[in-house]
Formats: C-alpha cells, structure tokens, sequence
C-alpha cells in the first residue's frame, strides 16, 4: 500500500505496528490523527488477521442501539459480567480501563463510518451487548485513514526481532520483507498488535497441547510471533493456562468464512454422538469448547426445535440457522428418533435426554447439569418439543487464544517482575491479563480498539510537546 524502504536500510518513524488487524490498524489510525509518523508491518499479504474472520462483534454498554432496543445496560453490569467470567484471574484495572473507554472508543468508531446492526446476547453477557458491525469494511476503513494521513502499512513484512538499546528500551524491530532484510526505527516505541497463536503448534504444544485436538483456525499469520519476541527481552505472561477453543462450528469449517452457530444460547441443548447431554449449555462457548473436545471424536450436536428454529437471524453471525441449513449442514426430521438416525446419534440417549431435560424445564426435577437459563444465567429456558427437530454437528475451533503479555493500562509491556520494558506496547489478542478464565462475545474486537487508541494515545503524549 505504500512505497518500501530499500533492503537492509533502516526506516525511522515516530511508532512501529506489528500487526493489521483491529488493534494494530486502531492504534496506526489513532496515532497518524494525532500527528505522528507511523508504519504497520503485516505478516501476510492482506490486512485484516483473525478480526477479518470475526464475527464481527464489538462488546459496548449504554448505547444509542441499546437503547432503541429497550436494552437496559449499564457498564456497572458489564463490569460485574467480566469480573465473573474472569474466576478472579482478571486484572481489575485492565477491566476498568475498558469500561472507562468504551464511550470514546464506540464514538470514534461512528465517526469513522462505522454503522452498528444486530445487538446480540451471547457468551457471558447478561444483557445483549454484542454489537455487530460489517468488520471488512471497519477495517478497510482504518486502513484508508492511516494511509490518507502518511502512515504506511506494509505487507508481506514478518518483523524477527525486537531492536533494544544499551539500557534494555525497545527502539525498533528487525523485519524481513520482499526486498530482504529492514529495521525499523520508533521514536516513541513499537506496539504489538501481532495477534495470538491459533496456529502457533509449538506454542500450542508447550500451553495447551490438547486444544491442538481442535479444528485450527484464526488468521494465517497467528503462529505468536510478537509474544515470542516480548518473551526473550523477559516479558510476563498471563491467562496462559486458560486457553480453550470455541464450540459451535461445523467439522468441516475452513477458512473460507465463519461458520459458528450458538443455538445453544436461544435454547438448544448439546448432545453427545451417544446423545447425552456433559454440559450446561449457558456457560462461555470457550468452556463449551474444552468440555466437547472431551467427548467421543470431540463432537457435540446441538439440538433443538421447531420453537428455536423461528428465533434464527438472518445475516447474523452465530445465530443464522437459514444460512447453515442451505449449506447442508443441519440435519431435520420430523421426530426425535428420525433426527438421531440423520444425524449419526444414539437414538435411545437422545430420547431419554431430551425427556429429562424436558422435565427439568417443566420444573419437575432439576437439571442435571444445573442449567438456569438461555445464557450466563439469564432467559427462559424451552423444552425440545415442537417438530421438526434438528441438529447441528459442531467441534472445537481454535480461534483464538486469549492470553499473552502482561501490561498496564496504558497497554505498556511489563516484565517477569512487573516493571515497564520502556517503549514497548502490546495491544490486541497478543496480551493477557483482560479476560481471566473465559471469555465474553464482543471484548475481543473491542479490547483491540480500546487500547489500540490508548497505546497510541500514550506515545503521541510523550512525542508531541504540549503547548
């Protein structure tokens, strides 16, 4: 997108960006708006990463399409949400740097052109916050304002390794591109924004070796180059032993699109291939996605009726039966023991589930799995009654890592003992520290954005004098 520095030159500018997607190109737009000279270094050859394969989703509380839905949400419950799908793992201060920012970070979005459709209720959340956004286009648009106003974005450039002087402070990146070997120069310090380690094996294996049980998947890039190099200058870790797939996505899910499906959320149940049910269904798809990768081929179904398949969305993410119905993936039938026999399910374990269930949600008995509600609790649950029946087979899809660096509020990098590696950031899915144990629909996106502004807002406060 922009003209290359000569090979093995060095290029000087006030911030270098590891990274393109939502955190990297936030902090490259926000930092070329406030002055400064930036270039994005991008792995692949396309911007974008894991959040073009997104659903799409940004986490707010109080806004405008809150409201219009009748929404009551406030950031004291978004705040309470995160506190307990972090299990106290969460930094306290990571979350209300998050909530303190959501109001500018979602302004900001909206006056670059950002339009908000669907709010969803989803993972963790126990009021719909989930607010979808045409995530291609956000992100062709940052990268049109960083470009519009001198920034760089290089692709096809993997930065190797993180250039220091003789004090220990971050002052640049080595990177090799098409024309060979660059170092780039930052003024004001590098910001990682190089994403997580979905198809990063060897991490995998030294982290959490049995998610590499699950379906690979997240941007091509993601195999955790930027914590790698964080890692050797001493950086600290967190969230490290909490990684975990996502549930919901068909076996045969490539990286064409994303196909995920949370029907469990609007009352579907999730069975096993013998048809029994080995979680509740309300908890984060990410503790979903650890408990099916337990069962038998690591495939779980979900299944459910004729009353949930009238809630599907059209267009949604996560919630679209119609579109996976056209796909072929759904399988339907006009009885319980027909749906087993489409579906490849024990038909006898079916049949028993869905009736205890059914007498669970009657009130009769409790539920075996202490199922309360549609989500995080919250909604009523539905019996699997009403014909057609279906199922969906889904696995384990490693998205997403959600664990990495230690920083502060102002996404600055701290080390094995929690003081600052100076003129080091980290932003975006390459840090720990934000979600704790699970993960909420929403905070991905949006945590990227957040301290994507607030990294570049901290080294535009330190570059540019105030007069």
């Amino acid at each position: 997108m922009s003209t290359q520095p000569s090979p093995q030159s060095t290029a000087t500018y006030d911030v270098v960006v590891l990274g393109a997607g939502i955190a990297g190109l936030t902090a490259a737009a926000t930092a070329v708006e406030s002055g400064l000279t930036v270039a994005v270094l991008e792995k692949t050859d396309s911007f974008g990463g894991s959040s073009a394969m997104s659903g799409g989703f940004f986490a707010f509380s109080g806004t405008p399409e809150q409201e219009a839905e009748g929404i009551q949400d406030t950031a004291e419950a978004f705040r309470d949400d995160l506190v307990r799908l972090g299990g106290g793992h969460a930094d306290p201060a990571l979350i209300e740097t998050y909530l303190e920012h959501q109001d500018d970070t979602y302004a900001w979005l909206k006056e670059h052109g950002v339009v908000f459709g669907a709010v969803e209720v989803s993972s963790g959340q126990s009021h719909a916050r989930s607010h979808l956004s045409p995530i291609k286009d956000v992100l062709a648009e940052l990268a049109r304002t960083v470009v519009e106003h001198g920034g760089v974005i290089l692709t096809g450039h993997r930065a190797t390794e993180l250039v220091t002087d003789g004090g220990g402070n971050v002052t640049g990146v080595r990177a090799v591109g098409p024309q060979g070997p660059t170092q780039f120069a930052g003024r004001g310090g590098v910001i990682i924004a190089s994403g997580g380690f979905s198809r990063g094996e060897d991490l995998l294996r030294v982290f959490a070796p049995e998610q590499l049980a699950g379906i690979p998947y997240g941007g091509l890039g993601n195999t955790g180059d930027g914590l790698k190099m964080a890692w050797k200058l001493g950086a600290g870790l967190a969230d490290m032993s909490f990684i975990s797939g996502t549930f919901g996505s068909h076996p045969e899910t490539g990286i064409e699109f994303h196909e995920l499906l949370t029907a469990n959320y609007m009352g579907a149940i999730i069975v096993n291939t013998a048809g029994r049910r080995f979680v509740d269904e309300s908890l984060s798809y990410k503790t979903l996605g650890a408990a099916c990768l337990a069962q038998p081929d690591g495939l779980g179904f979900e299944v459910f009726d004729a009353s949930v398949r009238a809630r599907s969305h059209p267009g949604v993410p996560l919630n679209d039966i119609g579109f996976l119905e056209d796909l072929g993936h759904v399988y339907t039938a006009d009885t319980l023991e027909g749906l087993a026999a489409a579906a490849g399910i024990g038909a006898a374990g079916l049949i028993e589930t869905v009736a205890a269930y059914n007498r669970a949600v009657a009130g009769e008995e409790p539920d075996a799995f202490g199922r309360t509600g549609l989500v995080n609790g919250t909604g009523d649950l539905v019996p699997v009654l009403q014909a057609p029946f279906y199922a969906y087979p889904a696995k384990t899809l490693m998205t997403s890592t959600y664990c990495g660096l230690t920083i502060t509020p102002e996404a600055r990098v701290k080390d094995v003992d929690g003081r600052v590696i100076e003129g080091l950031f980290a932003v975006g899915e390459v840090t720990g520290g934000f979600h704790g144990a699970a993960y909420m629909t929403g905070t991905s996106l949006g945590k990227g954005a957040v301290f994507g502004r607030i990294a570049a807002r901290a080294i535009a406060a330190a570059l540019i004098p105030v007069s």
